[in-house]
C-alpha cells in the first residue's frame, strides 16, 4: 500500500491542478488552436515579453503572416517591422530563419520531434517542449521561471533556482509530475498556476487549487522560495542622437553601429547616434562629421531627453534636432518623411528610435 501513495498522490495533484486549469484558463488567442504554426509564434513573442504586450502583436503578425509559407517568403525588412517595439529583435530574425528552415527541409510543417524542433534557429529545450507537447501531445515538460517557482514551492526547495544543480533537479521533477494523457493542458497549468496564483511576490495560496500539496506552505517558507537572484549593478549610458532635418521634413536614418547598435537599436534602422560622456554636443558633431562626411556648418538644438531602458542598462537618451540644406547620403543611410516613423507600419525601428522620433514631436507642438 505504501508504495501506491506517491503514485496516487501525483495523480490527486494532476486531477485538482487540471481541473482548476479548465475552469479558470484566460482566453489568450493562441490557445483557440492547436496548429503548431500559431503555438510557435506565441511562444517566442512571450520569451521575455508580458501577456498583455504580446497580444497586440500577436493578432497583427498573423493577420499579416497566417502561415509559414507567408512567414518564409517574406523579406526580413518586412518581418520587422511588425515586430518593432517588441524588443529583443533576434527573436524576428531566428522566427524568420526558422520558417524558411522549416518550409525547405520539413515540408512546410513544424517538426513533431524534439531533436528537429531544437535544430531551428531560435529554439531551446523549452520551447520545443512547450509547442510539441500543446501541438501534438508529445509527453515533454517545460520548465521556465514561473514553473520552477510552483515546483521549487510544492517541494520546499530553497536556493537560486537558476543554479545548474538545482535546475537540473526542477527539470526531473517536472518531468516526474507530467500528466502523460494532458501534457499540453498540464504545461500551460503550471505556467497559469504561476503567473496567476503563485506569484514571486504574495503569492494566493487560499486560492491555489494543490495549496494542499505545497510543502513551503506547510512548512512556512513560501516568502522565502525562490531566493532573491542577485541582480547585475545597473549600467548608466547616455546616448546622444543627431535627427537631421532638411527643409522638405526629410529626415535619414542609417545602420552605422555607433551607440551599441547591437543592443540599444538592434542593428535596425536608427538615427545617427554615438555614446557620449561628458560633452554631448561636441562628441557628436564630431560622430556626424566622421561617419556621414558632412563638412557644413553645423547647428544641434536640444530636444528633450527621453529614458530608456534594456536589461541592466539605464538609458539617457539626448536627442539633438540638426537643420541642413541637403540631408548627406551612403549605402548604409535611408531617407524618409520623419513624420512616416510615427506609423506602425513604417520601417523597422526599434522603441528607442521612436522615443527619439516622439522627442521631435513633443518639441514641434
Amino acid at each position: 500500500m505504501k508504495s501506491n501513495s506517491p503514485r496516487r498522490s501525483t495523480a490527486s495533484l494532476q486531477s485538482h491542478l487540471l481541473a482548476w486549469f479548465r475552469r479558470h484558463r484566460r482566453d489568450l488567442p493562441w490557445r483557440r488552436s492547436r496548429d503548431p504554426y500559431r503555438i510557435w509564434i506565441a511562444e517566442i513573442m512571450l520569451q521575455q515579453t508580458r501577456i498583455a504586450a504580446v497580444i497586440p502583436y500577436y493578432d497583427r503578425f498573423l493577420r499579416r503572416f497566417p502561415t509559414v509559407e507567408s512567414l518564409a517568403s517574406a523579406r526580413q525588412q518586412n518581418v520587422l517591422k511588425l515586430w518593432s517595439g517588441l524588443g529583443y529583435y533576434t527573436r524576428a530574425r531566428n522566427l524568420h530563419r526558422a520558417a524558411q528552415q522549416i518550409v525547405a527541409e520539413h515540408n512546410h510543417q513544424f517538426p513533431n520531434n524534439l531533436e528537429a524542433a531544437l535544430s531551428l534557429p531560435g529554439i531551446g529545450r523549452y520551447t520545443a517542449a512547450a509547442v510539441l507537447s500543446i501541438a501534438f501531445d508529445a509527453p515533454l515538460s517545460v520548465l521556465d521561471g514561473n514553473v520552477a517557482r510552483v515546483l521549487a514551492r510544492l517541494e520546499a526547495i530553497r536556493g537560486d533556482l537558476r543554479a545548474p544543480a538545482r535546475w537540473k533537479l526542477l527539470a526531473h521533477k517536472a518531468q516526474s509530475l507530467l500528466a502523460h494523457d494532458s501534457p499540453g493542458d498540464w504545461n500551460q497549468a503550471l505556467m497559469e498556476l504561476g503567473e496567476t496564483i503563485c506569484t514571486p511576490r504574495a503569492p494566493r495560496c487560499s486560492a491555489c487549487p494543490v495549496s494542499k500539496f505545497c510543502r513551503a506552505r506547510k512548512l512556512g517558507l513560501t516568502s522565502l522560495i525562490p531566493a532573491p537572484r542577485k541582480k547585475r549593478a545597473p549600467v548608466r549610458q547616455k546616448i546622444a542622437a543627431a535627427i537631421l532635418r532638411d527643409s522638405q521634413g526629410r529626415t535619414l536614418l542609417t545602420k552605422d553601429p555607433g551607440a551599441h547598435d547591437d543592443v540599444l537599436f538592434s542593428r535596425m534602422w536608427q538615427f545617427p547616434a554615438i555614446e557620449v560622456s561628458r560633452h554631448p554636443r561636441g562628441e557628436l558633431e564630431a560622430h556626424l562629421r566622421a561617419s556621414l562626411g558632412i563638412t557644413a556648418p553645423l547647428t544641434l538644438e536640444p530636444l528633450p531627453i527621453a529614458r530608456h531602458g534594456v536589461t541592466f542598462r539605464n538609458i539617457t537618451l539626448m536627442p539633438f534636432l540638426v537643420q541642413l540644406a541637403h540631408l548627406p547620403h551612403t549605402p548604409r543611410t535611408r531617407i524618409l518623411l520623419l513624420s512616416h516613423l510615427t506609423r506602425p507600419t513604417g520601417v523597422a525601428i526599434s522603441s528607442a528610435t521612436r522615443k527619439i522620433a516622439a522627442a521631435f514631436s513633443a518639441a514641434s507642438t
